[in-house]
């Protein structure tokens, strides 16, 4: 870009530099949507791209050690903290996030606030010097569409989850098999594909089809319908069959960058990855430096999955029958006085061949530690990409949402993991139930962690899936190629206009 200039009466040329493309990020405010897209949105800001990332003050708390980092390093990332309008909604002041709701009655509310968000967010980008380009918006968020289209910019739907889920969802929604189906446990085929894969409704529930929410679903549907593009956190080379058939089939650019988890390598930065470890670091990363290599069990199921009482004794008991050692993660809400008055005992008998995180806990630094060796695990698709990209077999668990399709992947496609026995959601079960009992634990431990033929089998599609994981996201991977046509099309759009055609 030239610019031409007169000085003491010359004319001159000088060049400039055009300005960088700037991309708006709009995450889901749940740490499993979000964390993600904090880590593409680094990624991008590094590729040259300047991102403006949409927060609140509340999560924005949680990221602080991020932010800093952002800063510190000057890449051109802005975080803007809209005012989170919980009363307005019926919610609890401060309940910013998915996590802090507290009971799914009110998970409807927060969809609400969430959608009281559009005004603030429109006006904010108004008054952005230069303005943006584009935005990426998580798919639970389709209030985001009228913004793009009053603003007259370009919208890309970002998908976190699996796209073996993404795909059987779209599938199922689009021949209408949610509505022939009258029974969640009957097993349907799954159309577009070029073999014959079974599943059950309330593996593949789609997006938000209760009746309350058929509002909400529509407009997710309708969002993703008008969306110019899709973003998703996969690669290629994980689940190849439905990355194609979902090319295939949704009719518009599809970028798949991931594992995202893989942009950051450096240590200090991964520890606060989330949120503020509950464990002091040095502590955990002695613990673990004095274990075997390979011989340590994680234990996590995600920042929304709740355990029962009775749930988390029957964890205990048959991680303590099988011998292995283990960090074990449990919530700040799971922590009754019950639970408490029993970690007490567990742990003095337990001594110094497990470590209990009573809060959040780094998980990426832990899987990638050299003492790992498997990883019980909700199936969440931010963990099971962490796993994989660490090389770490998994236990899978299942809870509700993409889980039970990613543990399908896990165990039978990619076999590097087995499954516990759980075949219903969490929403399926009585309310006494408890779905896994010790011996089942206590089973999954000792043959996932043994010296066995078929656990040496895992562990080496383990370590061959970590290679292509990190191949996908380095210069000439798929994944690095995919970035780069990304952000070739951000630059590629001509000057926007707003609605009353007045270029900018």
């Amino acid at each position: 870009m030239t610019k031409q200039t007169t000085i003491n009466g010359f004319n001159t040329t000088t060049t400039v530099a055009p300005p960088l493309p700037h991309v708006v990020i709009v995450p889901l405010l749940a740490q499993g949507h979000t964390i993600p897209m904090i880590d593409m949105a680094r990624l991008l800001a590094e590729r040259g791209v300047r991102v403006t990332f949409i927060t609140t003050a509340v999560n924005a708390s949680r990221i602080t050690p991020i932010i800093d980092r952002v800063h510190e390093s000057h890449l051109p990332i802005n975080f803007i903290e809209l005012p989170f309008p919980a009363s307005e909604a019926g919610l609890p002041e401060g309940c910013e996030n998915f996590d802090l709701v507290p009971s799914k009655e009110l998970f409807k509310n927060f969809f609400d606030a969430l959608f009281l968000l559009r005004h603030p967010l429109e006006q904010h980008l108004k008054d952005l010097v230069p303005r943006p380009t584009c935005m990426i918006n998580d798919m639970c968020n389709p209030w985001t569409a009228d913004v793009a289209k009053a603003l007259n910019i370009r919208r890309l739907v970002f998908h976190g989850p699996s796209c073996i889920f993404i795909f059987c969802c779209h599938a199922l929604q689009k021949h209408n098999i949610y509505e022939k189906v009258t029974d969640d446990t009957e097993e349907v085929l799954v159309p577009d594909l070029p073999i014959n894969v079974l599943i059950s409704i309330m593996h593949a529930p789609g997006w938000f089809n209760p009746t309350d929410f058929k509002q909400l679903r529509d407009e997710i549907l309708n969002a993703e319908e008008t969306a110019d593009g899709v973003v998703m956190n996969t690669f290629d080379e994980i689940e190849p069959m439905f990355v194609e058939a979902y090319k295939k089939v949704v009719g518009k650019d599809v970028w798949t960058v991931g594992p995202l988890c893989l942009y950051d390598r450096d240590l200090s930065t991964r520890i606060v990855r989330g949120n503020k470890a509950a464990v002091d670091e040095d502590r955990m990363l002695n613990w673990l430096d004095s274990m075997d290599e390979r011989s340590v069990l994680y234990v996590s199921f995600g920042t929304l999955a709740k355990m029962k009482v009775g749930q988390i004794f029957e964890i205990g008991a048959g991680l303590e029958a099988s011998g292995v050692p283990f960090i074990w993660v449990i919530k700040g809400v799971e922590k009754s006085v019950e639970v408490v008055e029993w970690l007490e005992g567990f742990e003095e008998r337990m001594g110094l061949r497990s470590l209990v995180i009573k809060g959040w806990a780094p998980q990426a630094v832990i899987l990638s530690h050299r003492a790992v060796g498997g990883f019980i695990s909700h199936c969440g698709w931010n963990s099971t990409l962490e796993a994989v990209s660490s090389a770490v077999p998994m236990i899978t668990w299942p809870h509700f949402a993409d889980q039970f399709l990613n543990e399908r992947l896990v165990v039978e496609y990619l076999r590097i993991g087995i499954n516990i026995g759980v075949k219903k959601p969490v929403f399926y079960l009585g309310e006494d139930e408890i779905p896994v009992m010790r011996d089942d634990v206590e089973r999954a431990v000792r043959s996932l962690m043994g010296d066995g033929e078929e656990a040496e089998e895992r562990r080496v599609r383990a370590r061959e899936l970590k290679e292509k994981a990190m191949k996908a996201m380095e210069e000439g991977g798929s994944s690095y190629e995919n970035i780069t046509r990304l952000i070739d099309y951000i630059k590629q759009q001509p000057p926007c206009k707003d609605v009353q055609g007045t270029e900018f």
